[in-house]
């Protein structure tokens, strides 16, 4: 079927008077409303006022316009049903074949740090969506086009045949679904968080796709890479890549472990990590010092790890990173020297972060299970020294607490369950994602070598038995942090009391499953 009339109506009006004379060159007649009327009229575009088809004035401040049956009739009559195209022609409709509209600007509206209620609100577009929802409701004989990118291919097959495909007005329509979707969940998104309301009755997110990856978590899965609308910045999902490959699926997720841990310290802090669980932290007076430090914990598990740093990489660090095998540099920015030394290495992803701040309010996490999703808070939950509870015979000296809550930041981002030592200010031993807790002590301790001696542990559950503690006590650890709440946790006090550990219990668990 041709297209001889079509309804423009754009607040993003990128692109749209080269589509439109386009369009009025195959003869297609234009009606329009408002702003974008008033524009195409300008470049000397033939239009029809909205109000001429109507018959009715736009009123009450451009909220109501398009909400009428002469618009509407025209977009969902179908062509092909006798008794539809009759009663149209009894009220003197014109069938609508091509609805070209894009919505209000809500999402860069409530982008804006200091946007009033009644701003948002406003900007929620009512008329736009319906005309999207009618015409694509009826894309048998309707094209529908809601992205700026498609004028270029509707405007060429318009050329080639008169028409749109069936298959054409498909894909446009189920775009349109998607769009209207989309841009319905932002409302809700906004109207529920102003209410404070929590756990409704259904959630609805939306994510904006950011690029497809070569694959998933392995060669054989499909795999893309999608972010949140109002993502902000410090974040994987809205780095900017300054050079080096492409971004593969477990890049993003190790990335993001990683970024997560270095966002947990004030301090000048590095971060390396393989497959989500830190293999060093370090920090440090300076970014250096602070990757010495991530460094000399496991120089042989960062072979092809992830580095994050919350601060920006120097000429100095630079020299010693390019050294090492690494498929990721993440940093809030980088000084020329040091992109100069890295951009040598062809295939090593920079990404640089911008600002990176520790997360006060956690957002809220999802989980997919089959047939379903798991949402939580995210596990923002932060102990001060003020929050520990002694529970032993020696008290722990100001050394040993600055290290317990060091080792503590560390241990939330280890797979549970999660034993960590650390030892002036960097992890010296990891021990993650073991069935027992004995067993990832045992891992963390043979880690360390003889770095064990002096140093702290930090565990992100309580020791169901005091094996754990006997296992620390032959190492030569000083001191524990641990959430403490085990029916048997006097077993283990007994325990460090008799080895002379100083313990802390944080009332507080860190699982990570």
């Amino acid at each position: 079927m041709s297209v001889k009339r079509a309804l423009i109506s754009v607040s993003d009006k990128t692109g749209i008077v080269e589509f439109a004379k386009e369009l009025s060159k195959l003869g297609v007649e234009i009606i329009s409303t408002g702003g974008t009327a008033t524009m195409l009229q300008k470049e000397g575009v033939d239009v029809i006022g909205i109000s001429e088809v109507t018959g009715f004035p736009e009123i009450l401040d451009g909220r109501l316009k398009t909400l009428d049956p002469h618009i509407h009739g025209g977009l969902l009559a179908v062509r092909d049903d006798e008794k539809h195209m009759q009663q149209i022609g009894e009220h003197n409709i014109t069938p609508i074949d091509l609805v070209v509209v894009n919505l209000y600007p809500f999402k860069e509206t409530i982008s804006k740090p200091d946007v009033e209620f009644a701003e948002a609100i406003e900007n929620i577009d009512i008329g736009g969506p319906t005309m999207l929802r009618s015409a694509a409701k009826n894309h048998k004989f309707v094209g529908v086009v809601v992205d700026a990118a498609d004028y270029g291919k509707v405007v060429a097959e318009l050329k080639e045949g008169g028409a749109l495909s069936d298959e054409t007005k498909r894909k446009l329509a189920a775009k349109v679904f998607r769009h209207t979707a989309a841009y319905d969940a932002l409302i809700s998104q906004y109207l529920t968080a102003q209410v404070g309301e929590e756990m409704a009755e259904t959630y609805t997110v939306t994510f904006e796709k950011v690029q497809d990856l070569r694959y998933g978590e392995n060669p054989h899965q499909a795999a893309a890479f999608y972010r949140e609308p109002l993502a902000g910045t410090g974040n994987i999902a809205t780095a900017k890549q300054l050079h080096g490959k492409e971004l593969s699926y477990n890049n993003i997720n190790d990335g993001n472990a990683a970024l997560n841990i270095v966002k947990e310290f004030d301090q000048p802090a590095v971060v390396a990590v393989k497959h989500t669980n830190p293999c060093g932290v370090g920090i440090g007076e300076t970014i250096y010092a602070a990757f010495r430090k991530a460094y000399e914990s496991d120089p042989v598990s960062i072979f092809g790890g992830i580095i994050a740093a919350n601060r920006p990489i120097d000429k100095q660090t630079a020299l010693e990173l390019k050294e090492i095998f690494l498929e990721i540099i993440m940093a809030p920015s980088f000084t020329d020297e040091a992109l100069e030394i890295l951009k040598e290495k062809k295939n090593l992803r920079l990404l640089e972060l911008g600002e990176v701040v520790r997360k006060e309010k956690g957002d809220w996490k999802l989980a997919s299970v089959e047939g379903g999703v798991l949402i939580q808070t995210e596990d923002t939950k932060r102990i001060t020294a003020a929050d520990l509870e002694v529970v032993t015979d020696r008290k722990p000296t100001d050394a040993e607490v600055e290290q317990m809550l060091f080792g503590w930041n560390v241990v939330k981002h280890v797979k549970s369950n999660a034993i960590v030592l650390v030892k002036d200010s960097s992890t010296v031993g990891v021990g993650a994602g073991q069935m027992n807790r004995v067993g990832s002590a045992r891992i963390a301790i043979e880690q360390a070598g003889e770095k064990a001696k002096g140093s702290i542990l930090a565990s992100d559950a309580f020791f169901p038995m005091p094996d754990t503690l006997e296992e620390a006590a032959k190492a030569g650890i000083t001191a524990i942090i641990q959430p403490g709440g085990s029916i048997r946790d006097e077993d283990s006090i007994k325990a460090a009391n008799e080895h002379g550990i100083a313990m802390v219990f944080t009332k507080v668990r860190h699982f990570k499953h």
